[in-house]
């Protein structure tokens, strides 16, 4: 008897331990972390792997032979609020809440989006990950409805306020709705001009923001390598401080390294901004690894807007115009995407994309299933180089000048108009990505239908009218 007990027991302790181990491969959660870069007046030109020749960036570059380069991706919107409304929301400027730079007419800071508003941060809460956000919010003041803890941040360290984020030497920071006071002396200007006195620079310079808050943003990093976590670090680089004097706009502690060159002082502190934040790129991917979560991390690297732009430095490339412009150099920038078990190394993605696709995206790589219907489109196929839907069009509106003015792209084209009531103009971005050959005289028909879709795109809108 005792010999067929052991003969039983043996097959069954094997068929316990397999079962015990399926379960436990069931259990483990390998959705990917995410940590969305996100640069602050980039232009399409700025990086060494799109182009830029003046200065380096080796860590984005690195990325890119990492991951997956886009050459036809854009903004949401022309400048700062409006473009991370549309990147959060996922509705472009025809449909979303914030499609200026507006102030809050009861208040300081910028219009605050409704607490009601869906974010995919929201989502990516809901579904289990530690959320935080360093950097730039601006879509709303602490206690006001567009609080970032009101829409999916567990933990929000940088500035709420963007006139106050032009200075980079600020007298403080907010760690979600305190603040932290740092070692700098500041001068507000007169609450009579535009910013109600939110605008400052400083005379003593020691605490230097955005390596304060990039170490912010490896703690939470640090503190939450077991969990699943997503991490947005819209940076305040290379953005100027206006209220700045002249040549001394493009906060940095360090531009020696460009002395010999003969720019202008703010070209040099530029292209030493631009390299200060290609090395935040390294010490991330550093971190990353040190940590061993580097092979399920997606590292996504883009920028708000296009750049204001140089003649030295050529931001922007070869495309027309700048921020403010519904012109390529306004809107398209360089987005990087590295997920090293999921996205080939060194691909290259010419698809068109925009900042509404990334609520749809974010969603799906979590295998999130039930979410908000979006003017997006989710690029994760893209990503993994599966078959991908294409979008119909593209729209933007810009409200900042009066009247406003509007773009779409469809396919190789692009419609620009510089007012509602404005001829439009028209391009073939195939073989014109600069955008010099108007071709609307020679094309009434397409005309006629990108008409008939300036109207249709967009939504009326209390704030921010045609």
């Amino acid at each position: 008897m005792k010999k067929k007990y052991h003969k039983l027991v043996f097959p069954l302790l094997i068929i316990v331990v397999s079962l015990l181990s399926i379960q436990c491969s069931r259990d483990v959660d390998d959705r990917p972390n995410i940590i969305l870069i996100l640069a602050d007046d980039l232009g399409y030109g700025d990086l060494s792997c799109y182009g830029q020749k003046n200065f380096s960036t080796p860590n984005i570059d690195k990325l890119a032979e990492d991951g997956m380069m886009f050459t036809q991706h854009y903004a949401g919107a022309t400048v700062c609020a409006p473009s991370r409304c549309v990147l959060l929301t996922g509705k472009h400027t025809g449909h979303a809440f914030t499609r200026g730079n507006a102030g809050d007419p009861n208040g300081y800071g910028q219009l605050p989006i409704p607490e009601k508003e869906e974010t995919f941060a929201k989502y990516l809460k809901s579904a289990g990950y530690k959320t935080g956000l360093f950097g730039k919010w601006g879509l709303g003041n602490a206690g006001t409805s567009g609080d970032p803890l009101k829409h999916g941040f567990d933990y929000f360290f940088g500035y709420h306020d963007q006139v106050l984020a032009h200075n980079s030497y600020p007298e403080f920071l907010m760690r979600n709705n305190e603040k932290v006071y740092l070692n700098n002396k500041v001068k507000y200007l007169s609450d009579t001009l535009w910013h109600k006195g939110l605008g400052s620079y400083s005379t003593r310079k020691n605490d230097y923001s955005n390596d304060i808050i990039f170490s912010e943003l490896v703690s939470f990093i640090k503190e939450n390598k077991k969990n699943k976590f997503f991490a947005y670090f819209p940076t305040t680089i290379p953005h100027n401080n206006d209220e700045a004097e002249t040549g001394k706009r493009f906060e940095v502690p360090d531009d020696s390294k460009y002395s010999d060159k003969e720019w202008d002082d703010e070209d040099k502190a530029y292209a030493a901004l631009v390299e200060h934040l290609d090395m935040y790129v390294g010490k991330l991917e550093e971190v990353l690894k040190e940590l061993n979560l580097s092979e399920n991390t997606i590292v996504i690297f883009t920028s708000d807007n296009g750049a204001v732009s140089s003649l030295n430095l050529k931001n922007n490339g070869k495309l027309r115009g700048y921020k403010r412009d519904v012109y390529e150099g306004g809107i398209r920038i360089p987005m990087i995407a590295k997920w090293p078990s999921k996205i080939r190394a060194g691909s290259t993605s010419n698809h068109l994309s925009a900042f509404w696709d990334f609520f749809p995206t974010m969603c799906e790589a979590v295998n999130i299933k039930e979410f908000p219907k979006t003017d997006g489109i989710s690029f994760l196929p893209e990503l993994l180089e599966k078959e991908q839907q294409e979008h119909q069009y593209l729209y933007w509106e810009f409200h900042w000048w009066k009247p406003a003015r509007q773009a779409i792209r469809k396919g190789n084209w692009k419609a620009v108009k510089d007012s509602p009531t404005a001829k439009i103009e028209l391009y073939n971005l195939l073989n014109d990505i600069s955008e010099k050959n108007n071709l609307a005289n020679n094309n009434l028909e397409l005309v006629e239908e990108f008409e008939k879709l300036f109207k249709s795109a967009r939504t009326q809108s209390d704030h921010f009218k045609l």
